[in-house]
C-alpha cells in the first residue's frame, strides 16, 4: 500500500514554469506534480497535450493564471513519428488496430502527399480528443462506442517537413516537423496523411517543441524539479509578464497606476493598440492588460495589488536568496 502524500502548506507563488512533459502523465497530473513541489496555492496549464506527448508545457502560476487563455491562440511546433500501414481506434499507440495495409510508399510520393497538406486545410476533429458537444468531451462518447457527427475546423499547416530517418521495411514510419496554427489535431494530420498514401497511419510518439514563444530549451523536467531546492524551483519560473510578449508596453506613474488599478481609463499620448502590458514605475510592477483606443487607456485585466505586493515579495526575497548564495560560495573559493 503506498504512504499517504505529506501535506504542504501551500504559498503564494506567481510565474510561469516551462515545463517539459513526460511521456505518460496527463497535463493536469504534470500541473498537479508541480505545483505540489512549488507549493502553490493557485495553478494553471495553457491548453493540454495527451498522455503519450512529450515536451513543451506552459503551467501558470498565481497571478499568471489571469492570462493563460490567451496563450490558447499560440502558434504550435511538433515532433512526430507516423507510423505507416496501420490504422488505430484513436490514430495513436494507444487505440486499437482497426486494419493493416501493405506500404508502398516512394519519396516523391511522400514528398506530393506532404504538400498537399501544407497551407490551410480541414480537419474532422477525432472522437478521441477533448472537444465538447452538448456539453460532454468527445472520449467520453468514444468510450461508449457512440459515433457522433463533428463539425470540420480549419487550421494553417505553416510547414511540413520530413526529418532525416532510415525506413524500417518492418515497421515502416516516416518522421515529421509540423509548424502549425492553433487547434491542430497532429493525430488527425498523421492519420489523413496515411490515408492520402493508401495505406494507413498512426502515430507513434509525438513531442512539442515550441508553443508560441517557448520552446523545449527553456523547459525543465519533473525529474530535475524534484532534485532542486525551493529556491531553485522559485528561479525557475519565468515572470508573469512572459505571458503578455505580443502585447505593447504602457508605463504609468504612481497616481495614474493606482487610478489604472481602480478601473479608471487614463488618457495619454498613446496610439491604438488591441493588446497593451501597462505597468507602474516605482516600483517597476505588471498591473493588468489594455486597450488603447483615441488616446483612452481602458483596462481588460488587472492583477490585484495583493498579487502586484506578493509578485514583487517574491522577486525580492529571491534576489536576496540568490545574493547570499553567491556571497557563501565566495567565501568558499
Amino acid at each position: 500500500m503506498n504512504a499517504p502524500r505529506a501535506r504542504v502548506a501551500r504559498r503564494p507563488v506567481h510565474g510561469v514554469l516551462l515545463l517539459d512533459k513526460p511521456i505518460g502523465l496527463s497535463s493536469n497530473q504534470a500541473l498537479q506534480k508541480a505545483k505540489w513541489l512549488l507549493r502553490a496555492e493557485k495553478a494553471g496549464h495553457t491548453g493540454t497535450l495527451d498522455p503519450l506527448a512529450t515536451g513543451v508545457l506552459p503551467l501558470c502560476f498565481g497571478a499568471a493564471t489571469k492570462f493563460s487563455q490567451m496563450h490558447l491562440d499560440a502558434d504550435k511546433a511538433y515532433e512526430t513519428t507516423v507510423r505507416l500501414g496501420i490504422k488505430t481506434s484513436t490514430a495513436d499507440a494507444e487505440g486499437d488496430v482497426l486494419s493493416e495495409r501493405p506500404v508502398d510508399v516512394s519519396q516523391a510520393k511522400l514528398d506530393a502527399v506532404l504538400q498537399q497538406f501544407t497551407g490551410p486545410i480541414a480537419q474532422v476533429p477525432p472522437m478521441h480528443s477533448a472537444l465538447k458537444k452538448d456539453g460532454k468531451a468527445l472520449y467520453e462518447y468514444a468510450r461508449a462506442g457512440i459515433e457522433v457527427e463533428r463539425e470540420p475546423r480549419h487550421v494553417v499547416i505553416y510547414a511540413l517537413k520530413q526529418l532525416p530517418a532510415p525506413m524500417d521495411t518492418a515497421q515502416p514510419a516516416i518522421k515529421l516537423v509540423v509548424e502549425c496554427s492553433k487547434g491542430t489535431y497532429i493525430r488527425t494530420l498523421g492519420e489523413d496523411i496515411g490515408e492520402a498514401l493508401g495505406c494507413g497511419a498512426h502515430l507513434s510518439a509525438l513531442r512539442r517543441i515550441r508553443t508560441g514563444g517557448f520552446d523545449t530549451s527553456q523547459c525543465v523536467s519533473l525529474e530535475a524539479l524534484e532534485a532542486m531546492t525551493e529556491e531553485q524551483r522559485l528561479a525557475c519560473l519565468l515572470p508573469v509578464e512572459a505571458m503578455l510578449p505580443q502585447h505593447v508596453s504602457v508605463t504609468l506613474d504612481s497616481e495614474n497606476a493606482a487610478r489604472f488599478l481602480s478601473g479608471m481609463r487614463r488618457r495619454g499620448a498613446w496610439a491604438d493598440a488591441e493588446q497593451v502590458a501597462v505597468y507602474a514605475t516605482m516600483p517597476k510592477a505588471l498591473l493588468g492588460t489594455a486597450q488603447v483606443k483615441a488616446g483612452e487607456l481602458i483596462p481588460v485585466r488587472l492583477l490585484s495589488p495583493q498579487e502586484i505586493s506578493e509578485t514583487l515579495g517574491q522577486q525580492q526575497a529571491l534576489e536576496q536568496s540568490l545574493k547570499q548564495s553567491n556571497e557563501t560560495l565566495a567565501l568558499g573559493a
